[in-house]
């Protein structure tokens, strides 16, 4: 019996990929990223802020086989989060399980695939997030999409609500063309609409003025001159891509038993209630409630840190004792935020 051809198990693999949930998927041979040096460049000026582990693997993330010595092509793929669900102080990707869990699993199961399609064992590894490689520079050169101006993928057909990873394999798989065209045109959008103006220009991101950077990423003290401008925002952000015109068209709504749907301590609650309930929550409730959400990433500090900051913008007199208990937190860091936040209130 003949081995399968590369076009034949390219075809495979994209059945598999869509067969297992994936939305998108593309594929491309790995070899020199082209987007490294302005990561490089991005993180050298300072503007990753805190996010130190961006510096691991460097010389890695120059050339996409040197993650996984041996590999040739990546499976790249996308998976929808949701664009048309209603917005709320908590971003769309992380109301639900842990992306990286769940894409993960999957693209190992995709990999589990292949093996059988090629009959025999194929060296591989998928990352999510997971290691020094730069998904979106593959996914643009596996055909899925351009560099929007907020620096997200955007697909022509699903907007930017989708999560990446990719599988690096070796084997010989048949490849998709880039995607070369830029179809933001003149449109300026999410640069304008940032509340804290972290985009400085078409594609350029400081992360530190980034509303999902500092209700995420920091672990020190929210800069005061920022904290108004988060609003009503608890965890992440999502305002560059709901104000997009290719989200705002083809975003699409969370298919039925999506592991992204919001879990119950999230789902329809507002600013206010949320804020009210992260501050009154012990550690072993928290661990309980987030058990394989992406929120836990933040830990119970920085999402009552972000609690009595969004309090502080959106908070009314019912609040004034919620925000006065926290004066007694155990953490420095929401002591000092909530006594910020009784003062916007007007209590000195």
């Amino acid at each position: 019996m003949r081995g399968q051809t590369p076009r034949e198990l390219a075809l495979l693999a994209k059945g598999h990929a869509y067969a297992l949930g994936f939305d998108l998927v593309g594929i491309t041979a790995l070899g020199p990223a082209e987007t490294a040096p302005a990561f490089e460049a991005w993180v050298e000026a300072g503007r990753a802020g805190t996010m130190a582990y961006l510096e691991r693997g460097a010389a890695k993330r120059h050339d996409t086989r040197l993650p996984l010595p041996g590999t040739t092509h990546a499976i790249v793929v996308g998976m929808d989060y949701g664009g048309k669900e209603p917005s709320g102080p908590v971003a769309r990707y992380a109301r639900g399980d842990d992306y990286h869990d769940v894409m993960e699993s999957r693209l190992r199961e995709l990999h589990r695939r292949l093996e059988g399609d090629a009959g025999r064992t194929v060296p591989g590894k998928p990352y999510v997030d997971t290691g020094p490689l730069l998904e979106r520079d593959l996914a643009r050169r596996a055909g899925l999409g351009w560099f929007g101006k907020n620096t997200n993928l955007i697909n022509p057909q699903r907007g930017s609500f989708f999560f990446l990873g990719a599988l690096v394999v070796d084997v010989a798989l048949a490849t998709d063309a880039p995607f070369e065209a830029d179809r933001c045109g003149t449109c300026t959008r999410c640069i304008e609409a940032c509340p804290t103006q972290a985009i400085t220009a078409p594609r350029e991101l400081d992360a530190r003025r980034c509303i999902s950077y500092l209700t995420i990423e920091l672990r020190e003290e929210i800069p005061v001159e920022l904290r108004q401008s988060i609003g009503d925002l608890v965890y992440g952000c999502d305002i560059c891509q709901e104000v997009c015109p290719w989200n705002q068209r083809f975003a699409r709504i969370l298919p039925e038993g999506s592991p992204f749907a919001a879990r119950d301590v999230i789902a329809g609650k507002d600013a206010r209630t949320l804020a009210r309930e992260l501050l009154a929550m012990s550690q072993e409730e928290f661990s309980a409630a987030f058990k394989g959400s992406p929120m836990k990433r933040a830990k119970l500090r920085g999402l009552k840190r972000n609690a009595v900051v969004v309090l502080g913008n959106v908070g009314t007199a019912e609040d004034v004792d919620v925000l006065t208990r926290a004066l007694n937190d155990d953490e420095p860091l929401v002591r000092e935020h909530a006594a910020w936040a009784l003062v916007r209130l007007g209590i000195r």
